[in-house]
């Protein structure tokens, strides 16, 4: 049998992947189980700016218009009903069919912050020093308007669950320099607002064989569950059960040449090379105090700002996409005070993360992205704000960022783009060039398909923003 084409039996259990994109699967795999670490499916399409990315995500949505949108307008307005040439057959998630929209002015003031004047809330005082570091991206738009379809659309490039997210499209294309770490971690944290739930398929394979999908870590307890041995069992025995189960995996695949036997013979591999790694990595106690204080961390809380600190030292070891979430942005219901609370814990965190890559010379070719799944509404929501997709604000900091600049804009009161949009598409376009991938040229064959993270509609990559 070639080594390299799938067998009947393989070709049956997996019908619906197409042929060419199966056999590449296989060969690739099958030299990675050899290789024991995946070099990643293809050569970069130019010189990538970026090694890395740390994406923080702000789950929950928060509020453009408390964060880095200043719309003057907005307070001129306060308490007057929203012009319905706005809303009117736009959708709306939980102020659908309101009798009255009125306007809410900004909850907090806007400061000038750095040599480049960026308007950022005064809630976030930490970020603003590193004004000149980052570009607001203030014309974001998305296509869902609740929490999970709308984290789905931003992770996967599609509203369609089951489908692959950005982290594991990265890791398949450039594999990962992490030789006893997975290729993508995810790490959560909660606090400041209601705390929406995070379905662990927003940073799942899909399609892509299943070693690419992320590795959650625990911020709290055994950081990897069931990483570490049980009571009595040696490494040495643990040494041997391995090799014992992947002896008989390999038995297996030679009978069923399967590709998915041979992930399962190197997650296996991981696993055990994690079982020395990983308690090492997450003990933050080794950091110098100097360290902790920057961040405003302490090992073992499960903060946001350790989570920080701990992406910073997965940064070094050579993964190659780390996804933060803070589940804590939610704020229907008084959104001055949410954002109050909420602020401070992500706040430091932030900007300790890219003030501390700096200092070791790792900015340069890490792409930090900042943001949640959408924005919330001018309109109000009682005390609060509503989910809104038409207009919000991310920003971007490292690896081919241009620093201290602005791009796009809302109208007056903050609630459609107007100038320079930029889509999800847009967003990952981006995040793939700077990574060294032509968008356009990155697939995977699924179901007679050339699938691609930037889905099929139009998606350009935001030279305005990039050095």
């Amino acid at each position: 049998m070639n080594p390299f084409s799938p067998s009947r039996r393989a070709f049956l259990n997996r019908s619906t992947v197409g042929i060419g994109s199966l056999a590449l699967t296989h060969r690739l795999l099958a030299d990675s189980a050899l290789s024991d670490r995946w070099t990643g499916a293809i050569k970069p399409h130019h010189a990538p700016k970026a090694k890395r990315v740390i994406f923080l995500c702000q789950a929950g949505g928060p509020s453009h218009l408390e964060t880095f949108d200043y719309k003057p307008k907005l307070d001129e307005l306060n308490g007057q009903p929203m012009p319905e040439s706005f809303t009117k057959g736009q959708p709306i998630a939980q102020l659908q069919n309101a009798k009255e929209l009125k306007i809410l002015g900004h909850q907090h003031k806007f400061v000038r912050a750095g040599q480049s004047g960026q308007t950022i809330c005064d809630q976030f005082p930490h970020i603003a020093k590193i004004a000149d570091d980052i570009a607001i991206v203030k014309s974001m738009t998305t296509m869902q308007i609740n929490h999970d379809p709308a984290h789905t659309f931003m992770n996967c490039g599609t509203q369609i669950s089951g489908r692959p997210c950005m982290g594991s499209w990265i890791q398949y294309g450039l594999g990962s320099e992490a030789e006893d770490l997975p290729g993508f971690v995810v790490l959560t944290s909660v606090g400041g607002g209601q705390n929406q739930p995070i379905a662990s398929r927003q940073w799942h394979s899909g399609f892509l064989p299943s070693r690419f999908q992320g590795v959650q870590f625990h911020s709290t307890g055994d950081p990897v569950l069931y990483v570490g041995n049980p009571k009595g069992v040696s490494r040495d025995d643990q040494r041997e059960v391995v090799d014992a189960v992947n002896a008989l995996n390999r038995s297996r695949h030679e009978m069923v040449d399967d590709p998915e036997i041979l992930t399962r013979i190197t997650q296996y591999e991981m696993a055990f090379r994690m079982q020395a790694s990983v308690p090492e990595l997450t003990d933050l106690s080794g950091e110098p105090q100097h360290v902790l204080d920057l961040y405003g961390a302490k090992p073992g809380d499960g903060s946001f700002a350790s989570n920080c600190l701990l992406a910073r030292r997965l940064a070094e070891r050579g993964v190659r996409f780390i996804h933060l979430y803070h589940r804590g942005w939610d704020h229907h219901g008084n959104v001055k005070g949410g954002i109050e609370t909420t602020s401070k814990l992500v706040d430091r965190g932030t900007w300790a993360l890219i003030e501390d890559l700096k200092q070791r010379d790792m900015l340069k070719d890490t792409l930090i992205v900042w943001g949640g799944e959408f924005g919330r509404t001018p309109m109000a929501q009682g005390t609060g704000r509503d989910h809104h997709i038409k207009g919000f604000s991310i920003f971007l900091a490292g690896a081919g960022i241009k620093g201290g600049v602005s791009h796009g804009e809302t109208d007056e009161l903050g609630y459609n783009a107007v100038i320079d949009k930029v889509s999800v598409h847009d967003l990952h376009a981006t995040m793939l060039h700077l990574l060294g991938i032509d968008h356009e040229r990155f697939t995977y064959r699924f179901q007679g398909l050339d699938m691609r993270l930037t889905g099929v509609e139009h998606a350009r990559v935001v030279s305005e923003i990039l050095a």
